[in-house]
């Protein structure tokens, strides 16, 4: 089923992965996952969003396609170069803050119960700072993350680490779950109402 085409990918991913290319970024968000998360956010008309790790955008993007006029976007990236190329390609858009900081001064700024939709595809969000995370998700919104699969790139032990993640999470009685071998491996929690 995964050997589909995606329709209708957003236009600028071509000018992204070719700025994202001339600096050797090598973990951009896939077609697959961006396709999932523009899905899940036309679910949320005039939502608010949370993406802790925007790379050079290529999953915002996907995000900014699936939001309505009304919706707001909050993405987070430490390093300078990766979102600056989010920035020249994407910053004219007015659903949109892109902000240039580690994840985990941002997560614990946040007011709780806030974001319709948080993707968290770093480790701030996801691997630390989860429960801070996971206080931020409005009832009935989505916590999503990525790369829960074996990846290649992977270092020694990580492995452990994504286990006990996966374990935290499926035993966590504020969310349903659903595990998905959809991209590089998709996690799907719903807060609770």
């Amino acid at each position: 089923m995964t050997d589909l085409p995606i329709s209708q990918t957003p236009a600028i991913l071509d000018a992204i992965d070719a700025d994202a290319a001339a600096i050797s970024f090598g973990q951009p968000s896939d077609d697959l996952t961006g396709a999932f998360l523009r899905t899940l956010i036309a679910s949320k008309p005039a939502g608010k969003f949370l993406e802790l790790g925007t790379g050079a955008g290529r999953a915002t993007a996907w995000m900014l396609e699936g939001m309505t006029s009304d919706a707001h976007l909050i993405s987070v990236e430490s390093d300078e170069a990766l979102i600056a190329i989010a920035q020249k390609h994407l910053g004219t858009d007015p659903r949109l803050q892109l902000i240039r900081s580690l994840g985990e001064e941002v997560i614990v700024k946040l007011p709780q119960g806030q974001f319709d939709l948080i993707f968290a595809d770093t480790w701030p969000g996801k691997y630390n700072h989860l429960e801070e995370t996971l206080a931020l998700v409005k009832e009935g919104g989505f916590y999503i993350i990525d790369d829960m699969l074996p990846q290649p790139n992977w270092p020694e032990g990580h492995d452990k680490k994504a286990a006990n993640l996966i374990q935290t999470l499926e035993n966590d009685p504020r969310f349903q779950l659903v595990k998905m071998t959809w991209a590089s491996g998709m996690i799907l929690l719903v807060k609770k109402t």
